[in-house]
């Protein structure tokens, strides 16, 4: 056996902290999480380092901010030049695989990984470019809200033949790992595995035996019911339109179903944790892995009024973060602001150290290991942590610094945003224009713009904007990009032909179709009512 610890890293995808029990929610039920805890370090306050699918995971994966590596919107891809976490644990000495989603666009579908167990569930290609040029009023397909509206249980999801496939990849290699174990003549490399499942993002819906385990009675609503229209700040309003809420109308009977589906996706996810953990003890393999668990980005599930992510608000920003390392500190809990940057440096800490690493690579990374919080020592730990949003709805840079107990939001050419997250956790005193915060906004403020051109960010992620649409839209031959493991699996997830196209295969029995309750507004109206020139009631 290695001296150096294998390393398995569990995500889920969309999966608010505040939805799990770990975290103080008394509805879900999460037996395995909880059992992962209770053996390891819950971080209480971290945060995805880029609100949306593609650039959280870039971020991630690279340990850098994705306006440094340019991957603005769920359409960039990363440099192949650039090394990741799976890189820097191979130069390590670690054997790697990923099991799962990803969500890597363009031709490189590997990014450091030696092995990819599945097809990824979402295509490679420019699918899902932002248009800032088109303003709020730009909707892309699959970002309206009939994934709500449809919520509740039914036979099967494509989610769920994607995530049952991921476990079993996963499960198989890691048999094969304790097997290797055994019959090696020569010292096993240590591994580094990545089990990344689709739940619980949306569309909500799930199979009835997860959906039975909850009593519908029991389902709440959000803490912090709508916003009006006049009262929201220009980023909220922007996503108003962005994310098609203008189109439905949801009901509290759609608030408690789409929760009810919510809650029971995150309990079909914790069965398959719990097999993993199982697993791990099984071959024995458990006594020198570490294990973490964590999400790209979180759900809103309707606090404010709002849906998915892509926004700064504590549902959609802050994830879980649970590590149990073998002989660690156990039903530990961390409070300081930590990010999921900081787990490249964690990874290379916990497999050796940087020493025989490039120092200018190492120099790169953004974030810090958090293995001294893991040790208890949080005196030293510099308490940031940064997020970016450059996608669809504002159309300019937005940013996001904690510290310490306040959140400070920036969006160019708009307002600041400053909130007291202990006095204040349901983020609805701005505090930014007291005079006795001042100081707090103008700190957050410099920390936020160190480094950091809004003016000329935007510049590039418009260019980048229009060199993807241009490449995207040229007639011809398109080169396909996916990652496809296994016959057939090019027709069974979602491709290049979006997300309606496929809906026919989402769920079984498909889903009557939910046509917009509301007249959809012209762009120039939308932008009126952004000026607040105009008033909207939902």
């Amino acid at each position: 056996m290695s001296n150096k610890p294998n390393i398995l890293l569990i995500m889920a995808d969309q999966l608010a902290a505040q939805a799990l029990s770990l975290y103080g929610n008394r509805i879900c039920k999460t037996p395995n999480l909880e059992r992962l805890a209770a053996e390891g370090v819950t971080f209480g306050n971290n945060y995805s380092n880029n609100p949306l699918c593609v650039p959280s995971r870039a971020s991630m994966m690279t340990g850098r901010y994705s306006p440094d590596i340019r991957v603005y919107d769920n359409a960039n891809e990363i440099p192949s030049s650039l090394p990741t976490m799976a890189h820097f644990m191979r130069a390590l000495g670690y054997q790697t695989f990923l099991s799962g989603k990803m969500h890597f666009i363009g031709p490189d579908q590997l990014h450091g990984f030696e092995e990819r167990l599945t097809t990824d569930v979402y295509p490679a290609d420019y699918q899902w470019i932002a248009d800032w040029s088109a303003g709020p009023a730009f909707v892309p397909s699959g970002t309206a809200l009939n994934g709500v509206v449809e919520a509740g249980p039914c036979v099967r999801t494509m989610q769920e033949d994607y995530d049952d496939d991921v476990e079993f990849q996963a499960r198989r290699k890691i048999f094969d790992l304790a097997r290797q174990e055994e019959t090696s003549q020569e010292e096993a490399k240590p591994f580094f595995g990545v089990v990344s499942f689709t739940s619980p993002h949306t569309p909500f819906n799930v199979a009835q035996q997860y959906w039975d385990l909850y009593d519908h009675d029991d389902i709440g609503l959000p803490d912090v019911p709508a916003i009006p229209f006049a009262q929201l700040d220009y980023f909220s309003k922007a996503l108003f339109f962005a994310h098609g809420r203008h189109r439905h109308s949801v009901t509290e009977d759609h608030l408690r179903r789409t929760r009810h589906a919510y809650f029971a996706m995150i309990s079909y996810l914790d069965e398959k944790i719990g097999r993993l953990l199982d697993q791990l003890e099984e071959t024995g393999l458990r006594d020198n892995t570490v294990v973490i668990f964590t999400s790209d980005h979180g759900e809103m599930l309707g606090e404010r009024g709002m849906w998915f992510k892509q926004c700064f608000w504590e549902w959609s920003a802050r994830v879980p973060l649970v590590v149990s390392a073998p002989k660690g500190r156990r039903g530990a809990w961390v409070k300081v602001n930590t990010s999921l940057v900081d787990l490249a440096p964690t990874l290379i800490e916990l497999g050796g150290g940087a020493a025989g690493l490039p120092d200018e690579m190492v120099a790169e990374l953004a974030g810090n290991a958090i293995t001294t919080l893991l040790d208890g020592d949080e005196e030293t730990w510099p308490d940031i942590a940064i997020s970016d949003y450059l996608a669809i709805g504002p159309c300019v840079p937005c940013r996001m610094v904690r510290k310490g107990r306040f959140k400070y939001m920036f969006t160019y050419a708009q307002p600041d945003l400053l909130f007291d997250l202990a006095a204040d956790p349901d983020e609805l005193e701005d505090l930014a224009a007291a005079p006795d915060h001042a100081a707090t906004i103008a700190e957050l403020r410099r920390i936020a713009l160190q480094d950091y051109d809004p003016e000329a960010l935007m510049s590039e992620v418009i260019a980048s904007q229009r060199r993807r649409r241009f490449i995207a839209t040229i007639p011809g031959t398109t080169p396909s990009w996916d990652y496809v493991a296994y016959q057939g699996d090019a027709d069974r997830y979602v491709r290049h032909d979006g997300v309606d196209a496929t809906k026919s295969k989402l769920r079984l029995p498909r889903a009557e179709s939910v046509m917009p309750d509301m007249p959809d507004l012209p762009a120039k109206t939308i932008d009126k009512m952004m000026r607040g020139e105009l008033n909207f009631s939902a």
